[in-house]
């Protein structure tokens, strides 16, 4: 991946969406299930929005599904920016688990849910997606967002798998060792590029979830 990087410095703010609708909680929903946000999944945007104000940010991207354009609405319309949708963004299709909470991961199918980057490394998820697409695409979306912005700051909105897998591609990385990397709903992680220097991928904030907003009746 890094061989493939532009000659620019840039910053990557990856936004993972707001928590769900209860009913699909510790589901695994991917890329099949295109479920909304919670109430407080909505505040989550709401907090995502109000964290980075001050910020200034060049372009927003996003994938396509309803709790990621749920999550970022409120940025987008205080910024008046559209984002540009990418289906490469969108979350794991994790096959024959899809539908199934985490405690049933283990009766039905003989795995451990908390296993489930590593299970997807070694495909072994029936009829779900493969590494390789998967990481093919989240590879093809970060490419084409990392050329059209140089020396820029840019707001990439999606899902927990794909958070982990464009970390695990910018620092060279196995999938499997994102599992030691929490990605809560809501939560911004910041990956600045640096390629003039050694290492050329740095990790400036990890795992952040903003405040909710406090409303005044």
């Amino acid at each position: 991946m890094k061989s493939h990087l532009r000659n620019h410095p840039m910053q990557l703010y990856l936004i993972r969406h707001g928590e769900v609708e209860e009913k699909y909680h510790k589901v695994f929903g991917g890329s099949r299930i295109d479920m909304g946000l919670s109430a407080l999944g909505k505040k989550h945007g709401e907090a995502v929005a109000e964290w980075l104000k001050d910020t200034k940010l060049d372009a927003l991207y996003a994938s396509p599904m309803l709790r990621v354009q749920q999550t970022l609405a409120p940025l987008a319309e205080q910024r008046g920016m559209q984002p540009t949708l990418m289906p490469g963004l969108r979350e794991i299709d994790f096959g024959d688990w899809t539908g199934h909470r985490w405690d049933e991961v283990q009766t039905h199918f003989g795995a451990s849910a908390f296993d489930w980057l590593e299970i997807i490394e070694s495909n072994g998820i029936a009829n779900g997606e493969s590494i390789d697409s998967l990481m093919d695409r989240v590879r093809e979306s970060l490419l084409q967002i990392i050329q059209a912005h140089p020396h820029q700051k840019v707001a990439v909105f999606c899902h927990g798998g794909i958070i982990r897998a464009a970390i695990a591609l910018l620092m060279e990385m196995p999938l499997r060792h994102m599992a030691h990397f929490n990605i809560e709903y809501g939560s911004i992680s910041v990956v600045e590029l640096l390629p003039e220097r050694k290492h050329a991928v740095e990790i400036e904030l990890l795992n952040f979830q903003p405040p909710l907003v406090v409303t005044r009746e």
